[in-house]
């Protein structure tokens, strides 16, 4: 049986910066070969432009605020040594300025290095899980300022952010746990831990404050309600590793690693309505909030497909470098980050894709 403890718990910390630049490849996807050519976009798929930027990206989020894209970056295990803050022009794709994280251990060298981002226009602010120190940080956007780390969230994850609600949740992978913090004063203000649970990639509902976690190895999403003492549990395809939700709320989406498939689930109903296939290593999913379609980066396939989930039916397969590791939109707009490695000097790559609506 699933047990879960709730607790409540504050704290905080501080600082540094650094800056950089990129070349860019155009092409236009198809909806059935998912192939790139060298020319511009036209009518009949969204158009695709690259760039390569550093080694070791993992994700981004765009901030309408400053009309940047941030990137985290982190290169080999412990000890990591080579690890950076990145804010991108999300319309040249060039790298406008490198911060670096803190130095936590002198001896080696290595770094509170960035792995998930998340960010709060709100506050102008960047939070990034730093996995390997099992810890959550806080950056300035307007300077890139290391303000805070907060400790104790085991092999820490993703990381998302309830601007209405002025809460930041972050999974903690190792321990089973969703740690909420407050996004002004960066306080922990509770944590919910599922006991067997493995939650990864998460969604939150800003009408309700509600968050959801895709639940690794429960086959499961973890619903956790604002103000509820217990968390509700829905179940979802095979290994899901990441979340999304529809505009209205309603409907959830997973991107489930083991099956290669997206699933469509009634919040409501608590139950899966579709499956759909979209490539091996299904491990990243966002929804596009204009068209209502939903986006999955495949990392063994190497393309992201684009699902309507009302038709439960693939409309697009875009390809991109190899190795994609985190898709999302922002204003019709797609932005991928992978692990290919295929920049001249032998970068991963950032993918834009203007969504055809």
């Amino acid at each position: 049986m699933t047990s879960f403890t709730r607790t409540i718990r504050r704290t905080a910390a501080v600082a540094v910066a650094l800056a950089a630049g990129s070349a860019v490849l155009t092409g236009t996807a198809t909806a059935e070969a998912g192939t790139a050519t060298a020319e511009a976009g036209t009518a009949t798929g969204s158009a695709v432009t690259s760039a390569p930027l550093v080694r070791g990206l993992y994700q981004s989020a765009y901030s309408e605020r400053n009309d940047a894209l941030w990137v985290t970056t982190a290169v080999g295990r412990p000890p990591v040594t080579n690890s950076s803050l990145l804010k991108v022009d999300p319309d040249t794709l060039a790298i406008e300025a490198t911060y670096t994280p803190p130095v936590t251990d002198a001896t080696t060298g290595a770094l509170e290095a960035v792995y998930g981002v998340a960010v709060d226009d709100e506050h102008n602010t960047v939070w990034t899980t730093n996995t390997r120190s099992n810890t959550v940080a806080v950056y300035s956007q307007k300077t890139g300022e290391h303000l805070a780390t907060l400790p104790d969230v085991a092999h820490a994850r993703e990381i998302v952010v309830d601007e209405r609600h002025n809460t930041v949740w972050a999974s903690a992978f190792g321990s089973g746990t969703l740690v909420a913090y407050d996004s002004k004063t960066f306080e922990e203000k509770e944590r919910v831990t599922v006991e067997g649970s493995s939650p990864t990639g998460l969604a939150v509902n800003e009408k309700t404050g509600t968050v959801y976690a895709a639940d690794l190895g429960g086959d499961r999403i973890i619903e956790v309600s604002r103000g509820s003492e217990t968390p509700r549990f829905i179940p979802t395809g095979d290994g899901p590793i990441s979340v999304s939700l529809s505009k209205s709320g309603r409907y959830a989406y997973t991107a489930d690693q083991t099956a290669g498939t997206v699933s469509v689930v009634n919040l409501k109903d608590g139950a899966v309505t579709k499956s759909v296939a979209t490539g091996a290593g299904a491990l990243s999913v966002t929804t596009d909030e204009r068209s209502g379609n939903v986006l999955v980066a495949n990392r063994t396939a190497a393309d992201v497909t684009v699902v309507d989930p009302r038709e439960g039916a693939v409309v697009e397969t875009v390809a991109t470098g190899a190795n994609p590791n985190y898709v999302e939109v922002a204003d019709g707009t797609a932005y991928v980050v992978d692990k290919s490695g295929s920049g001249p000097a032998g970068e991963d790559l950032v993918t834009r894709i203007s969504l055809g609506h």
